[in-house]
C-alpha cells in the first residue's frame, strides 16, 4: 500500500506541475473555449435560420402557385357561367368562384407572412455571418497566442504528460476515480501532506490517533474536514514525479 500511496502522490506532483504550466497561459484557454462555444451556438442558430428561410420561401412559392391555379379555375368557371342551362348550375359555379376568391385572399395573406418570415431570417443570417466572422478572427488570434505560449513550454509539458501516463497505468481504477473526484472538487489539490499536525489543504487539525495511523502508510486516509487524501511526511519526502 505504501508504494500505491507514493504513486498517487507522484501523480499529484505531476498534475501540480501541469497546472502551473496551464496557469502561464492565463485566461487564454478559457477565452478560447468561450469563443468556440459561442461559434458553435451561432452555427446552430445559423442552420435553424437557413432552414426557416428555405421553408418560408418554399411555402410562399407553393401559395403563389396555388393562387395562379385558382385564378385559372375562376376564369374557367366564369366562362362556364355563360353557357349554363339552369340556375342550379349557375349557383354551383358561383359558389366555386366565391370559394376560390376567398382562398386566394387567404393565400395572399399567408404569402405576406411567409415572405416576412423569410426576409427576417435572411436579415438575421446576415448579422450572424458578421458575428461569426468576427468571432472566428478573434479565435484565430487566441489560438495563435496560445500556440506561442505552449511552444515555449512544449518540451516540459510533454515530459510531464508522458510521466502522467506512466503513473496512470500503475494506479487502481477505484483509487484513480477517487483522486479525480476530489481533485475536481478541490481545485486540483486531491492529495496533500500533513504539516504540523494539520491538513495541508484546509489546515484543520488532524487527531493524534489519525496521525499515528497515517504514519503506518497502510491505507488511504482522508481529511475529516475537507475530504482530501492526506499522506505522511515519509511519503512526501520519499516521493518524486518519477516513482
Amino acid at each position: 500500500m505504501e508504494n500505491k500511496l507514493r504513486i498517487l502522490y507522484a501523480l499529484q506532483l505531476v498534475d501540480n506541475a501541469l497546472d502551473e504550466l496551464e496557469e502561464l497561459k492565463g485566461d487564454l484557454p478559457a477565452e478560447k473555449r468561450g469563443l468556440e462555444e459561442n461559434i458553435s451556438r451561432l452555427e446552430t442558430e445559423k442552420a435553424a435560420l437557413e432552414q426557416t428561410m428555405r421553408e418560408s420561401f418554399a411555402a410562399r412559392d407553393h401559395a403563389d402557385s396555388e393562387i395562379v391555379s385558382l385564378k385559372e379555375k375562376m376564369s374557367k368557371y366564369k366562362s362556364q357561367q355563360l353557357e349554363v342551362r339552369n340556375n342550379r348550375e349557375y349557383d354551383a359555379l358561383t359558389r366555386e368562384i366565391d370559394y376560390s376568391g376567398e382562398t386566394i385572399t387567404r393565400l395572399e395573406k399567408e404569402m405576406e407572412v411567409y415572405e416576412g418570415r423569410a426576409m427576417s431570417a435572411k436579415t438575421d443570417l446576415a448579422n450572424i455571418g458578421i458575428r461569426l466572422g468576427e468571432a472566428g478572427q478573434i479565435l484565430e488570434e487566441k489560438v495563435a497566442a496560445l500556440q506561442e505560449i505552449s511552444k515555449v513550454n512544449e518540451e516540459e509539458e510533454l515530459k510531464y504528460r508522458h510521466e502522467r501516463e506512466k503513473l496512470l497505468s500503475r494506479i487502481e481504477k477505484s483509487h484513480l476515480e477517487a483522486y479525480d473526484r476530489i481533485r475536481k472538487a478541490k481545485k486540483g489539490r486531491a492529495i496533500v501532506p500533513v504539516r504540523r499536525g494539520a491538513c495541508g489543504g484546509c489546515f484543520a487539525k488532524v487527531p493524534p490517533q489519525r496521525l499515528l495511523e497515517l504514519r503506518q502508510n497502510d491505507r488511504i486516509h482522508q481529511c475529516e474536514h475537507c475530504g482530501r487524501i492526506i499522506v505522511s511526511d515519509e511519503i512526501v519526502e520519499t516521493t518524486s514525479m518519477t516513482v
